[in-house]
């Protein structure tokens, strides 16, 4: 089996999408952005796993992606079935160049290992389901990075009072350090 990073992306992806859905649909721009991973190759990947009917997509405003199916019921082997990766560790992958010329067996002396370790993983991949992976990243303390978790997790901010400014007397008025604006970087220079 040969993971490339179209399968370890779309799993990544995947737990992404899993931790997050239970706020609302997920959008790629918010997974491309936290996982570091291309928009426009995620759009491809998750229109794969759309039509293998582990994603479902909403449109519209407060869209994304949610789990078509519960997080148990997709292993990690369905994701990355469904997004075309090959789960294949023979030297030859099925392109009938295993076996040479003088070989009167047809295959490669070492093709019978590499077809089971091909079984091995695959039955070990199809034991794994998303939920576990869900679950590892929560023990591990994996905190969410989202604004609708933070209004959730903090509760709502009390307002703060307003300062007190005479905009008659600019030289009374108390100094604010601009943060983060266009105006403080011009005062800085």
């Amino acid at each position: 089996m040969r993971l490339t990073t179209k399968g370890r992306f779309a799993v990544t992806a995947m737990i992404d999408l899993a931790l997050r859905e239970a706020h609302g649909p997920v959008t790629l721009a918010g997974i491309s952005q936290r996982q570091k991973i291309s928009l426009s190759y995620l759009e491809q990947l998750f229109g794969k796993l759309r039509r293998f009917n582990i994603v479902e997509s909403t449109r519209g405003p407060g869209g994304g992606y949610t789990l078509a199916v519960k997080a148990d019921q997709i292993s990690v082997a369905d994701i990355i079935v469904a997004v075309d990766e090959p789960l294949d560790a023979t030297q030859c992958g099925g392109k009938g160049n295993c076996h040479n010329e003088d070989d009167q067996f047809g295959r490669c002396m070492t093709h019978d290992l590499w077809t089971n370790l091909n079984a091995k993983m695959v039955e070990y991949l199809n034991s794994v389901s998303l939920l576990d992976l869900v679950q590892q990243q929560e023990g591990r303390g994996v905190v969410l990075h989202d604004l609708r978790d933070k209004k959730t997790k903090l509760g709502v901010a009390k307002p703060t009072k307003p300062v007190a400014v005479d905009v008659l007397k600019p030289a009374t008025a108390p100094k604010r350090r601009l943060v983060n604006s266009v105006f403080n970087l011009a005062q800085q220079n």
